[in-house]
């Protein structure tokens, strides 16, 4: 019988791997005890990089979720863990020092016990401060490898890492595999020479997978001495996802690897209750191409994580691509045209910017700078045009050193347009904010929650907090899902039957006179907005739907019927309409 090898299940990532948004609070908690009857996971990720952000977007508080999900797990001893994306923390941009520092002390408090630290350039100046303020806060530190492959990537590249990670008090290595395009020999070389170096040191494999490597890649890792796999379960696991815990298993199980056994009972519950969380409505934004592999991935190296943004940004280039082909004379490309195109354009551009391992945020912004390519050169105008702040950062060095020089046309680009470039330490250029955050709750007098968790909350998703607080954010969330569920249901059906559901059980709310139509009025003339109302909205009796400017110039009110939910709108902002035409439907609350 050869060594021990633990699991974990990425529970959060296989979300984020697949779509847009995490399950509930009471979807998490009914979930937990589920996973713990199965029996075979050491460990499982309760939350992290996108977990939160995203129930602020669902109008969710996600202090409360992780509280929830973590304590069935701390109660039988289960290691929770979760993603840390070292300089940005939980974010896509850089945290202040404090606001990391605090992150750690209220997570611990919240049931999360290990904290898996990266840097998407694998700079150990935005890793080790992390590992130093989770050990203060209590939790052990798990220090990442972003793992890709490139000249110069190599296993000594990465050792030598790791080593200086250790040294600075990592508990434990993670091979972040995350667009499982890590080539299994150098995976397993890797291994090797960290637990040759350092016996004693836990090693986690994260792979993902998308180009079909992972299962290769997990049997090199645990014959050379990985400790615990990342896996995923069904209906999540494969695709742009994780292995499946069942094949890895077996896999392992077959090697002679001393490996748990599954309760596959309470495996059938698992996977019965995450399909159940997709049709209730995960699934509404989780783009159906996620659970495809692509081999075309390896060529380009993008993440399986964000295929389903990408795609969606895909489209709209190829729109205005399209056009301007059509203006030519040219044949238009389809979505298999531009994927491809996509891929060539960001292993054109991926060494130009210096090899950034292909992870959040870096993956975005070299992905978005291939798009912008594409676009740029259909118009005639050439590479490098349309570049923000966050893309020209990265090539800046204002988030870490990038692993590669940077081309000379790049440098020669910054150059010409007063760009300079800078070998200071990252985090030092953002100053603390916690008291301006702490002056903003006093001032609303919002409560700092157990533990600062409101405080932290705020302070690190500021504009997603404040739309949290205000309501809004659960408006524009049910305004998104009633837009997902009728555009999921436009595909199964013909327009008038989708039309007929839509208005079976709604009022029509008609217009009294010929005229204009808008949306916000607020008097006088003056300040009239044509914004829209969101489908899903609520009304209540007696509260005004839109304003309609008669033919005579004076505006005249529409009430909202006796109130209701928003279904559907048939006149559109600015629209003009006739004396009986219908402006909206309204579905009456059930009594």
């Amino acid at each position: 019988m050869k060594k021990k090898v633990r699991f974990s299940l990425v529970y959060r990532d296989m979300w984020q791997s697949s779509g847009k948004f995490q399950p509930r609070k009471d979807q998490l908690a009914r979930i937990a005890p589920v996973i713990i009857e199965m029996g075979c996971f050491d460990r499982v990720e309760t939350n992290g990089g996108a977990f939160e952000q995203v129930n602020l977007l669902a109008g969710e508080n996600p202090n409360e979720a992780v509280r929830a999900f973590c304590k069935p797990f701390n109660e039988v001893g289960i290691k929770t863990h979760m993603l840390d994306r070292g300089l940005n923390a939980l974010r896509m941009y850089p945290v202040p020092d404090d606001v990391r520092q605090l992150m750690y002390k209220v997570k611990k408090k919240q049931g999360t016990d290990i904290t898996r630290i990266f840097c998407g350039l694998n700079d150990v100046r935005n890793i080790i401060p992390s590992i130093k303020w989770a050990k203060e806060g209590g939790m052990i530190p798990q220090a990442t490898l972003c793992i890709t492959t490139s000249p110069i990537h190599t296993a000594e590249y990465y050792a030598a890492i790791a080593d200086q990670l250790i040294e600075a008090g990592a508990a434990e290595i993670c091979l972040k595999d995350m667009a499982g395009i890590g080539q299994p020999a150098l995976l397993g070389k890797l291994t090797g020479m960290i637990k040759k170096n350092h016996p004693d040191i836990t090693i986690q494999y994260h792979g993902h997978s998308g180009p079909g490597l992972s299962m290769a890649s997990i049997l090199e890792v645990c014959n050379n001495g990985a400790d615990i796999i990342d896996t995923a379960i069904e209906p999540l696991s494969w695709g742009k996802v994780h292995p499946d815990i069942i094949s890895v298993q077996s896999m392992l199980k077959n090697e002679g690897f001393d490996v748990p056994e599954i309760n596959m009972s309470a495996y059938m519950k698992a996977r019965s209750l995450t399909q159940e969380f997709i049709d209730d409505w995960l699934g509404y934004f989780i783009n159906p191409a996620n659970k495809h592999m692509s081999s075309l991935l390896l060529g380009s190296g993008l993440p399986g994580g964000m295929m389903g943004s990408m795609m969606a940004d895909l489209g709209g280039i190829q729109a205005a691509i399209n056009s301007l082909r059509k203006q030519k004379s040219e044949p238009e490309l389809n979505t298999d045209d531009m994927l491809v195109a996509l891929f060539n354009e960001v292993e054109h551009v991926w060494p130009m910017v210096g090899y950034p391992p292909l992870v959040t945020p870096f993956s975005q912004y070299t992905k978005n700078i291939a798009l912008m390519n594409l676009l740029t050169m259909a118009q005639g105008k050439g590479r490098f045009v349309m570049m923000d702040e966050a893309m020209w950062g990265m090539i800046l060095g204002k988030s870490g050193k990038v692993p590669g020089p940077i081309a000379p046309e790049l440098v020669e680009l910054a150059k010409a347009k007063g760009k300079e470039f800078t070998d200071t330490d990252p985090h030092t250029l953002y100053p603390n904010a916690l008291d301006d955050f702490r002056k903003e709750m006093d001032e609303n007098g919002w409560d700092y929650g157990q533990d600062d968790e409101e405080l932290f909350e705020l302070a690190m998703h500021p504009e997603q907090y404040r739309n949290f607080k205000s309501g809004q954010a659960k408006k524009n969330f049910l305004s998104d899902l009633e837009k997902a569920k009728v555009a999921k249901m436009s595909k199964s059906i013909k327009p008038e039957e989708l039309a007929a559901f839509k208005h079976a059980k709604a009022d029509a709310v008609v217009s009294p006179v010929d005229g204009q139509v808008f949306y916000e009025f607020h008097g006088d003339g003056e300040g009239i907005s044509c914004l829209e109302p969101s489908i899903g909205q609520q009304y209540k009796d007696g509260d005004i739907l839109c304003y309609v400017q008669a033919t005579w110039g004076e505006f005249i009110p529409i009430p909202a019927g006796i109130g209701g939910r928003l279904v559907d709108i048939a006149a559109k902002k600015a629209s003009h309409v006739r004396r009986g035409d219908t402006l909206a439907w309204i579905e009456r609350e059930q009594q």
